[in-house]
């Protein structure tokens, strides 16, 4: 198993037009690719405005243009993807999906949004995501030659029963394709992705757009990488960027040995009150 991984977040500009959306992406990832980056990862809804009533129109089934686009790219560069999301079509359903493929262009994982943004901050964004979107039901590790990863949507990090699940699954990296806005992004972006990694003694890794402030939701930017011990070891701005970090997986198992927390766990206690 190898134990230093090379991953490029591309916090790319998102446009009103898909094509152009998905062209551009393809171009980025080049671009990371030409540095030696062996993993890239796109931002959530980085084909598609981020906002409900795209949401259906900019939608593509299994199949579709942005994941034929990306499976082939991985292939030809010979580098895994993390495709951000888009929003992926099953009959009368619409789900805020990640397609993650390997190096040669096989899709290895696939994981819908399993909690929907539903939130109204005073004097601050208000949205509904159920209002269009359906939410996934099914916790995402998928196996690389780096071990296993766990793979989540943005709100999704929200919830410390999913990142403790995927830990226990094994996942050595999260990887959060997320797009917090002006309200939380100031507020919890660091916060949550430093607080998942000390919780679960991991990599985290999140990807937003970059920050458009003409369109009706402003992304806060800031694609971060944390390490186990809950240090940042980068942090963009608000600006397109394409950042590339070297992640040295040994840390996991030597966080774990320091502070053995999960070994520690009381199951026996927990769990009493559910009975």
């Amino acid at each position: 198993m190898k134990h230093t991984l090379t991953v490029a977040q591309v916090q790319m500009r998102v446009t009103r037009d898909k094509a152009e959306n998905i062209a551009a992406a393809c171009r980025l990832i080049r671009r990371a690719a030409e540095q030696r980056a062996e993993f890239v990862m796109l931002p959530e809804m980085f084909c598609c405005p981020y906002e409900n009533g795209a949401f259906r129109p900019y939608g593509e089934e299994q199949g579709g243009p942005a994941q034929r686009a990306l499976s082939a790219l991985a292939a030809e560069l010979g580098i895994w993807i993390v495709g951000g999301s888009i929003p992926e079509l099953e009959g009368n359903r619409v789900y805020n999906t990640s397609f993650v493929y390997d190096s040669a262009g096989g899709q290895v994982a696939r994981h819908r949004k399993m909690h929907l943004f539903d939130i109204s901050v005073e004097g601050g964004q208000t949205f509904r995501e159920s209002d269009t979107l359906s939410p996934g039901g099914e916790i995402t590790v998928f196996d690389t030659p780096w071990g296993k990863m766990g793979l989540c949507i943005c709100f999704d990090l929200r919830f410390e029963e999913l990142a403790r699940l995927m830990a226990l699954r094994g996942a050595r990296v999260i990887f959060v394709p997320a797009a917090f806005n002006m309200t939380t992004g100031p507020a919890h972006w660091e916060l949550l992705f430093r607080q998942r990694a000390v919780d679960n003694q991991l990599f985290t890794v999140g990807t937003s757009p970059a920050r458009s402030e003409s369109e009706t939701y402003v992304a806060w930017g800031h694609s971060i990488v944390c390490d186990p011990w809950g240090s940042v070891l980068h942090q963009c701005g608000a600006e397109e960027e394409i950042s590339i970090i070297s992640l040295d997986l040994h840390r996991v198992e030597s966080v774990r040995r320091q502070l053995p927390i999960l070994r520690a766990r009381r199951e026996d206690i927990y769990f009493m009150g559910q009975k």
